[in-house]
């Protein structure tokens, strides 16, 4: 129902209430009826459900079939590796379920616990969650408002709705109706729940609670979206089944050869079998990637970046768009007057946030402030009513509007309560929406009496009659007039929010009324201000440009404020500016055909920014939204990546977010998405180094099969190379180091495939991985006996797997080019398996555990020579596929 189009006589006709409140008993009635003020649960999976519902996943089962190969062929220590694996992943999923249930506790916590109402003519305080429609409210400044409500009566009532709309200014409130449909930040007779009175007064009929209010809807939101999977996640699935499929066929055809063509007994042939598909299948490939993620997870922190779910990592260096709020985001959230227009001079004022340091500049030289900008500045802090605070820093109390204005005035050492001394405050005509304009009134050192006006640039000038100019006052020409108001546009069309200063000499004898004070004023000068961009995202902007990153800024803000505000922040460029009015308008298609171009939204309602999210996502994007408020936090689920400012962000924000901003700085994104894509680069260098090497072991089996030869490798050989060799250096290429070029790419397809730019490399590498172990095997067995033959192919494979290591830190470029021993972590794990593998052969306790035999220095070379050779093979083989690539 558009409360907002009714006079308040039917809205209390409607709702069945009077101005004098509901009885108690109509209220205890309601209260039955319509349930408590309060957001209500979904019902919730059960810890246990959702524990087992991490099993569900096709690579988990795999490794959960391998675990129970592995118990019945007594490799026990390979079953609780993998155990501990598969527990450690499903741990993981099960606590990332949880961050919905936290989500509604934040917003829980952040409604109002109390609130005011009239009940039988009386004003009582309440539980906020006893609040019922028809209640009475009664609002003071520094109230959080328990319900949404109807305004039935305002004094110069200012409410903060930034939590819900984004809206950076305080919205000045009325009574009247309003006859159209607008969003919810121009519904101007209309308070909110979880918004707050800033300044002045007022009563108002409730007319939502709990769900049904606004910020409810935001609650039943964040229940009903449902979290999409990562690009990885999807990829790891698509991996899952690839594998068991192509294990399954291989071990069966070469189980089946050696049973059938060579007579192997079938239950040897079984357990033989089961090592195969146990090496075929990267087990450790949720740990590897896990721990790479984590490794990010830390870079990040380091970089006031919180992950709080690990594949969001990976996700945000797929990011295509980033959909950034603008209040608190982009900006500071923070008025500062940037602009000052007196004596016909248009001045500068530097300065960042509520410090009062900066100067102030004209045509770019320093100028110190003369009389006329002093008398400017000494108006808006005289005629205010906020205070400026050192406390862990500077903040403003009050509006921060007046806030701006008594920092620019602190600039120039024109501070309010030391002026307050010289100029005492005798009497105050308070802000009103009608009237535009606060006057405040003081007694001069001389005894004379002055009144200090501030307000709306066009009500200043109709009640001004002269100007002060070089020092005296003047007439008000109506040139002089055209010329200010000239000015006055131009500043707001850059977004500035102007204000003018005045003042007048009063007589002893005078009426302290509007009328008679306000009138024959002297005109001085126009302060502008801005919620000021942060300098930092501007050039974060720039950043995720060359990075092929687009950015569309979301805000409640009007279009005159957003348009100005992109342009400065270079975000605008050539794309379309849309409303949430204009948005409301559109079908769901026509936003999909439209989206492309769409670069600023301004008066969007939270509704309105899922549908931007999807309509980019229909469009195959993977969408970043970033915010603070809590109007953010239902896009930020939707995206694909939700980002929440750490600072000014609510805890609802925080808990629907995937990261968490802790400086609320934008260019924090830029390393995240960095670390994002160093990771999933990482990721598929792992995946070519296991696969590369797995299949390499797969073919060698197979052909020796085809070829009536005995097995190369045991059972024990195949799974001490699968769990010992494979996974150190795979956890070491995990955290290798960023290649050169990787923010000078553009995004990946979000719809590519993880094998993308490696599946030629996998195929080639496991070719040359499995002629080797052939050759070497054939070379072997007609020099010495199968167990020494087995032994040199061990080591062989061994060897072959770790100089591939190296290959695999690069999948484009020659390792010599990025560095061969850059990577810390992949020198120590080889270092340490050529010193187990020494181990392994030489030791003679060894040899009867794992199968082995010392061998020959002669052997040994050839061992050597056989794994260095890859290093040569791939190198020419990146140089084949450079070349072809420049052709």
């Amino acid at each position: 129902m558009q409360w907002y189009k009714r006079d308040i006589p039917d809205c209390l006709r409607a709702l069945n209430t009077s101005v004098r409140g509901l009885s108690n008993e109509e209220a205890y009635r309601r209260l039955a009826e319509f349930g408590p003020n309060q957001l209500e649960e979904v019902k919730k999976t059960s810890p246990i459900g959702i524990f087992i519902r991490q099993f569900k996943n096709l690579l988990i089962a795999i490794l959960l079939i391998a675990v129970t190969a592995s118990f019945i062929i007594g490799e026990t220590l390979d079953a609780i590796v993998i155990s501990i694996i598969v527990f450690f992943v499903a741990i993981l999923g099960f606590i990332q379920e949880f961050r919905a249930e936290k989500a509604l506790d934040a917003l829980k916590a952040l409604t109002a616990p109390k609130a005011r109402v009239l009940r039988d003519g009386r004003i009582i305080e309440i539980l906020a969650k006893e609040v019922v429609p028809g209640d009475i409210l009664v609002l003071e400044t520094g109230d959080k408002i328990p319900a949404d409500a109807r305004l039935i009566e305002a004094v110069e009532l200012k409410v903060d709705e930034a939590p819900l709309t984004g809206e950076s200014v305080p919205v000045e409130k009325n009574v009247a109706p309003i006859d159209k449909d607008v969003a919810i930040g121009d519904q101007r007779n209309m308070v909110f729940s979880a918004t707050t009175i800033i300044y002045g007064r007022g009563k108002a009929v409730v007319t939502s609670t709990g769900m049904n209010s606004e910020f409810g809807k935001i609650a039943k939101m964040l229940q009903e979206i449902e979290e999409p999977k990562t690009p990885l996640q999807e990829r790891l699935d698509y991996v899952g089944k690839w594998l068991g499929i192509g294990v399954i066929i291989v071990v069966a055809i070469v189980a089946s050869l050696e049973i059938f063509i060579r007579g192997e007994p079938p239950f040897e042939m079984f357990i033989w079998s089961i090592a195969l598909a146990v090496a075929a299948v990267p087990e450790a490939l949720p740990g590897v990637v896990t721990g790479a993620l984590a490794i990010g997870v830390q870079r990040m922190s380091k970089k006031n970046a919180i992950v709080r779910r690990l594949p969001a990592v990976e996700t945000l260096g797929a990011t295509t768009v980033i959909c950034s709020d603008k209040t608190g985001t982009l900006t500071k959230n923070e008025m500062v007057v940037r602009e000052l227009y007196v004596d016909r001079k248009t001045i500068r004022v530097t300065g960042e946030g509520f410090e009062p340091e900066g100067s102030f500049l004209r045509d770019s030289k320093e100028v110190e402030p003369d009389d006329t900008l002093k008398l400017l500045l000494r108006i808006g802090a005289l005629c205010n009513n906020s205070n400026l605070i050192k406390k862990d820093g500077y903040k403003i109390e009050g509006d921060p509007t007046e806030g701006a204005l008594l920092v620019s005035s602190a600039k120039a050492g024109i501070f309010r309560e030391r002026e307050e001394e010289k100029f005492p405050r005798i009497w105050e005509l308070p802000f009103s929406s009608e009237r535009k304009l606060m006057t405040t009134i003081h007694r001069t050192s001389e005894g004379k009496i002055i009144a200090y006006v501030k307000g709306a640039p066009e009500a200043i000038l109709n009640l001004s009659s002269h100007i002060y100019e070089s020092g005296d006052v003047k007439a008000l020409t109506e040139r002089a007039r055209s010329r200010i108001l000239e000015k006055n546009e131009e500043m707001a069309s850059r977004a500035l929010r102007v204000l003018a200063m005045a003042y007048r000499e009063l007589p002893e004898a005078i009426e302290y009324s509007p009328e008679s004070v306000e009138k024959n004023l002297v005109f001085v000068g126009l302060q502008g201000m801005i919620d000021a961009p942060r300098e930092e995202a501007i050039k974060a902007i720039e950043v995720t440009k060359s990075a092929g990153i687009k950015t569309i800024m979301i805000t409640g803000d009007n279009k005159t404020t957003a348009i100005a505000v992109a342009k400065e922040m270079g975000i605008l460029d050539n794309g379309k500016v849309i409303t949430g009015a204009e948005l409301e308008s559109m079908s769901d298609d026509e936003l999909d055909r439209n989206i492309k171009d769409i670069t600023v939204c301004a008066r969007v309602s939270p509704s309105h920014k899922i549908r931007i999210v999807q309509a980019l996502k229909n469009n195959g994007h993977i969408v970043a939204m970033t915010g603070d408020g809590v109007n953010d936090a239902p896009a930020l689920k939707k995206a694909d990546i939700g980002i929440a400012m750490g600072i000014t962000g609510t805890d609802v924000t925080k808990e629907a977010s995937d990261i968490v901003l802790v400086d609320d700085n934008f260019a924090t994104i830029i390393a995240a998405i960095e670390e994002g894509r160093v990771i999933y680069n990482n990721i598929k260098k792992y995946i070519l180094f296991l696969l590369s090497c797995n299949i390499g072991e797969i073919l060698a089996m197979f052909f020796a099969g085809l070829l009536d030869w005995p097995l190369p490798l045991l059972a024990i050989h195949i799974l001490y190379v699968n769990l010992a060799t494979d996974g150190f250096p795979a956890i070491a290429l995990g955290v290798d180091p960023p290649e050169p070029d990787v923010m000078r790419r553009p995004p990946r397809d979000p719809k590519e495939s993880l094998f993308k730019k490696i599946k030629a490399s996998i195929g080639i590498m496991s070719i040359y991985i499995s002629i080797a172990i052939l050759l070497v095997f054939y070379w072997a067995l007609q020099r010495t006996n199968l167990d020494i033959t087995r032994t040199i192919v061990f080591a062989s494979l061994i060897m072959i797997e770790l100089f591939n290591a190296y290959n695999c830190r690069s999948i484009e470029h020659s390792i010599f080019k990025i560095g061969p021993l850059k990577n810390k972590w992949l020198n120590i794990a080889v270092i340490w398996e050529f010193i187990l593998l020494n181990i392994i052969i030489f030791v003679a306790f060894f040899n009867p555990l794992l199968h082995t035999a010392p061998i020959s220095l002669t052997q040994y070379a050839v061992v050597f020579s056989i794994g260095f050779s890859i290093i040569f093979f791939i190198e020419l083989w990146k140089k084949v596929v450079q070349h072809q690539v420049r052709a």
